[in-house]
């Protein structure tokens, strides 16, 4: 993807989240340079600010999604007893643009429809082996209300609506009848190594440098944070 259109991406994604009367933080805005002379320390090691992600196919409009990580805790810490635990993110699904079939070691979340169109998640169990398992109906919790749904089942979240989702539960979503403002709000997230693809896919894009970074990725951090 040319660092031209993440940079464009940027932009309408920040206005579509403003839209709704949602803020970023002001880290969101420290332009490179800046941020590099900040304290970045945590936001580094955090991984926290932008994401923009083709799933290294290069069909961004087809498959691929607009994340922001507003706060995160370190996996170093998972078990303790007072610690930060959690992590909470802020996505953008965009009409029939999918978020390819995955799942989590780790990571418990709940995926919540801000604002927009209806967001539709298919959902699979995974089997002992943790591969997806076809026919055995799907357990989630909607809402703090348990369902069961058929293997593959299409659940369609409204404005206000949402589904918590466990290291069983294999999903793919995309938005229908107009883009869709997402929450998530999660254990500590990790995406170097704790997204399980049904297919061989990146979670990153390969970056075509055609211009200046508007703002860093946090696929940038290595490179550009680093002393």
């Amino acid at each position: 993807m040319k660092r031209s259109r993440i940079n464009d991406i940027l932009r309408e994604g920040d206005a579509f989240i403003r839209s709704f009367g949602y803020r970023l933080p002001p880290f969101a805005y420290l332009s490179p340079r800046a941020l590099k002379a900040s304290n970045h320390a945590q936001i580094k090691a955090r991984r926290m600010g932008w994401d923009i992600t083709d799933y290294g196919a290069e069909k961004f409009d087809d498959m691929g999604l607009f994340l922001f990580t507003t706060r995160n805790g370190l996996n170093s810490d998972l078990g303790k007893k007072s610690a930060m635990l959690y992590a909470e993110k802020i996505m953008i699904s965009r009409v029939k643009q999918l978020s390819p079939m995955h799942r989590h070691n780790l990571k418990v979340e709940d995926i919540i429809n801000r604002g927009g169109g209806t967001l539709v998640i298919e959902l699979f169990m995974a089997d002992s082996a943790g591969h997806i398992d076809r026919d055995a109906d799907v357990s989630v919790m909607v809402d703090g209300i348990h369902r069961t749904l058929p293997a593959g089942e299409h659940l369609a979240l409204d404005p206000g609506e949402s589904v918590t989702l466990f290291p069983n539960n294999w999903h793919a979503f995309w938005a229908d009848g107009g883009d869709v403002l997402i929450g998530e709000v999660s254990t500590v997230n990790d995406d170097l190594t704790d997204n399980i693809f049904e297919q061989p896919i990146g979670r990153f894009s390969n970056i075509e440098e055609d211009e200046d970074p508007l703002y860093l990725l946090v696929s940038d951090y290595d490179i550009h944070l680093s002393p």
